[in-house]
């Protein structure tokens, strides 16, 4: 039987080659919880495999968060390699998107477990995860622009991570919202939700402007990278179930400070343009799986397969959300389809990633290679 890790030169590796693309795995698994909770079969059987996994995903996320902390107590200059990396810098917006996946948990499933104190601990891991997604949203590109190479035709949808945090913790704000009673802390929060949505919907939509340039200069992208497509769905579907989970609370949130008509706006425009946004998000998948066929035959499994997942995720709880919103079954059954291409994918992506962390072929960083060529 071959022993754990057996690629891996020395054990110390494990940690030296840690790099914040693992955090994808906690983006895809936390975003399936919340999704297999949401299914039309038995509710208690759901609810207890929603929260299986959501108790899965923390301690997966406890785990990464070990091993990247230790990379940087152990070998500092070399883990501050990533902010010269035109693409492994990018990666570091998966850190507070898994974090946002872990306090929307709190609220789904540990409300029933824990009561109040998880509320509690989901609105402190919110304003963390608000503070880390601002943080990368205005370092990452700043590093871009002023320390790293990049050119139009080596682009790719990964450009987005850094950016469509913040509106990740705007859904994340949607959610929290409805367990915690209506005041101005209330209001902060929604109205600080909307401006982080704003924060990273609209840069996020420049890049996809020029990421379609890019493809229509420069064709499709690498093997390598070709699922990477699947992020573009990303952004947009997680800003179509910001506005619909915003939307559902600003009625009452703002009726605190005698709006609440203001607050009936943003919910009837809310439903109106996340329809509008999924129709985007439905051209966007078919390009992506149009062009994951194109490749399908010779793709190189690594983490950039997780792309598959997350987006996917949140796209199906925008079309559920939608559907539940405006009571109209045939769209969230569409959803209930889209979950079930998730729980399939997430099951094909979850084998192989055991299988390269068991062989340990799947850690390697980018970053310290190019340092270290530098060094020579």
């Amino acid at each position: 039987m071959n022993r754990p890790f057996q690629q891996l030169p020395q054990m110390q590796d494990l940690i030296r080659h840690f790099t914040p693309n693992w955090f994808a795995v906690t983006m895809g698994t936390g975003v399936l919880a919340l999704i297999v909770a949401e299914l039309p079969f038995d509710s208690f059987l759901m609810g207890q495999m929603g929260t299986i996994l959501w108790q899965m995903n923390m301690l997966i996320f406890i785990l990464f968060s070990i091993l990247y902390g230790l990379r940087w107590l152990i070998f500092p200059h070399e883990a501050k390699q990533i902010f010269k990396h035109a693409s492994m810098s990018l990666f570091l917006g998966a850190i507070p998107m898994g974090l946002a996946t872990i306090l929307n948990g709190f609220l789904k499933f540990g409300v029933p477990l824990y009561g109040d104190t998880a509320v509690q601990i989901a609105q402190m891991l919110w304003y963390i995860d608000v503070v880390m997604a601002l943080v990368i949203a205005w370092i990452i590109p700043f590093c871009m622009y002023s320390i790293q190479q990049h050119e139009l035709k080596t682009m790719s949808a990964v450009w987005l991570l850094p950016i469509v945090a913040c509106e990740v913790a705007a859904s994340s704000g949607g959610l929290l919202l409805a367990h915690l009673p209506m005041g101005q802390q209330a209001v902060a929060i929604l109205l600080g939700s909307y401006v982080l949505w704003g924060i990273s919907v609209l840069p996020a939509f420049a890049i996809l402007s020029i990421l379609m340039l890019r493809l229509a200069l420069h064709q499709l992208p690498a093997k390598e990278l070709a699922i990477s497509s699947w992020l573009a769905l990303g952004p947009i579907a997680t800003g179509a179930l910001a506005l619909l989970l915003l939307g559902a609370q600003a009625p009452q949130v703002l009726a605190v400070i005698g709006m609440q008509s203001l607050g009936d706006i943003f919910q009837q425009v809310g439903i109106f343009a996340s329809l509008i946004l999924l129709g985007f998000a439905t051209w966007w998948f078919g390009i992506a799986v149009l062009k994951t066929l194109k490749y399908v035959q010779d793709l190189p499994f690594n983490l950039g397969w997780w792309g598959l997942t997350f987006p996917l995720g949140v796209f199906s709880l925008a079309v559920l959300n939608l559907g539940h919103q405006m009571n109209l079954l045939f769209i969230s059954q569409l959803g209930y389809g889209f979950a079930t291409i998730l729980i399939l994918l997430w099951i094909m992506v979850a084998y192989k990633t055991i299988q390269g962390f068991y062989q340990g072929h799947l850690f390697f960083s980018p970053c310290l290679k190019a340092y270290l060529d530098e060094q020579r």
